[in-house]
């Protein structure tokens, strides 16, 4: 507790945003958030001054998806030191190895706050790290000054936390969501049309499918190399985002009673997809971390270095190919990448189901403690926990199974904006009109508002 309320203490000397009073309309809200939105597209089209330009390609790239990043711009790091820090306070607060008391709300803010400064931390030592591996002038032959260095470090930092507040912002009630969600949506939204219509003129590798499609009017394009879009994953995009929604709508549903209320019975539904996207997240940060330090390593110790190559083929075995082409052309590529990502994704969802605290025992205390039971059992939590055992378990291994089955499949027939991508997307919309419904249910009965205690 003690590092926590030194990063706290470190947060309360930065800029914040202060909750809204009163609460603001729901279209005043979206209005908010649709003003973050384009903050975020006005930033992540803003080249850093002192870098040459980047030579850029119509492909992207993991690290662009799971952070919602574009190089060589203002949105260079994107959303990776927000995720990067959350993650690290999350797993060591679930593992019980930070002692905090999330119910508590000061134990909440001092939380909160430390993720903060964690997450200014992170901005800064990534930028260094950019920097210092040389990131923007290998093989340029450009030797930049300190003062270009130190301008590059300044103008990621502060970047880093203007996005820090965009996400402090909408969470604290201006808008709807969060920052890492909204801008997660809004870059594989821009990849997905820009692999449907992207055009590079001049340049007939980068075209996107529609026209390279009025281009080559002859072929059919059902693949491409070089995991260019095709026809191919066109059709896996619309197969996967219709098998999405049919599968979150999924339910399982355990009967209930309450005592409390003469015996009236009801259901408990639990989620199909019960670790939503969660393992699939998790998986694509810590191999987008990996091929984050990648250029750094071979940028520091050189290419031609031992070191460099072995950690080059264990993050190129790791990591998704683009398209059936690919896919076809190294298949021990295609395997290792398929397994290592299903048990990768399997025990994430464990551990995240542990943590999060949706476990069988997490589960039963809350519906003893809400005055909930199982028809035919008595109210003891062991036994309770041992009936949802038998749902929840199941359900954590079929879920992240599906869940790396989807991204597997998108990304080895080449789906637009990648399978993470896609998953991640279907999930955040998903959210979102729940949100929106719920909002628009508070504000149009305003009983239901005061019985929910939200004003």
């Amino acid at each position: 507790m003690g590092v926590l309320k030194l990063l706290a203490d470190i947060a309360d000397r930065f800029p914040t945003v202060e909750k809204p009073a009163p609460k603001p309309t729901l279209y005043r809200r979206l209005a908010w958030t649709g003003v973050v939105l384009v903050l975020y597209l006005v930033m992540s089209n803003i080249p850093l001054y002192g870098i040459p330009v980047q030579n850029t390609q119509a492909r992207i790239s993991l690290q662009q998806i799971i952070f919602a990043s574009n190089a060589g711009t203002l949105m260079e790091l994107g959303i990776g030191p927000i995720v990067t820090a959350g993650l690290i306070l999350q797993v060591l607060a679930g593992a019980k190895i930070i002692d905090i008391d999330l119910t508590d709300p000061e134990s909440r803010r001092i939380f909160t706050a430390a993720q903060k400064s964690l997450a200014i931390l992170f901005g800064i030592f990534e930028a260094t790290m950019y920097v210092i591996g040389n990131k923007y002038w290998a093989g340029t032959g450009i030797t930049p000054s300190v003062w270009i260095k130190l301008i590059v470090i300044i103008q990621l930092s502060v970047a880093a936390f203007i996005v820090i507040l965009m996400d402090e912002m909408l969470q604290k009630g201006w808008g709807l969501g969060s920052a890492i969600s909204l801008f997660i949506l809004a870059g594989v939204a821009y990849h997905v049309m820009w692999s449907l219509l992207g055009y590079v003129p001049g340049v007939a590798e980068t075209y996107g499918f529609i026209p390279a499609l009025i281009k080559e009017r002859t072929a059919l394009l059902i693949a491409r190399p070089n995991g260019y879009p095709d026809l191919t994953g066109l059709f896996a995009t619309l197969a996967i985002i219709l098998f999405l929604v049919y599968v979150q709508a999924m339910r399982v549903e355990i009967p209930v009673t309450s005592p409390r209320m003469r015996g009236i019975r009801s259901k408990v539904p639990l989620q199909f997809m019960y670790v939503t996207n969660i393992p699939i997240l998790l998986v694509g940060i810590a191999v987008a971390d990996l091929q984050l330090f990648q250029g750094i390593i071979g940028n520091l110790a050189g290419t031609t270095s031992k070191i460099y190559q072995y950690y080059s083929d264990f993050v190129y075995y790791i990591s998704p190919p683009r398209g059936i082409i690919m896919a076809v052309s190294d298949p021990l590529r295609t395997v290792s990448f398929a397994v290592s990502w299903t048990v990768l994704a399997i025990l994430f969802g464990y551990i995240w189901v542990e943590l999060a605290g949706l476990n069988p025992r997490d589960q039963a205390e809350r519906l003893i403690d809400s005055g909930m039971e199982i028809p035919g059992m008595r109210r003891n939590p062991r036994i309770l926990e041992s009936i949802l055992s038998k749902y929840i378990y199941p359900l954590t291994l079929l879920s992240s199974i599906i869940v790396a089955l989807i991204t597997v499949v998108a990304d080895i027939f080449g789906a637009y904006g990648t399978g993470t991508g896609i998953l991640l997307a279907v999930g955040i919309i998903n959210q979102y009109y729940m949100m929106i419904t719920y909002e628009r249910a508070l504000e149009t009965f305003p009983l239901l508002r005061r019985l929910l205690g939200e004003g």
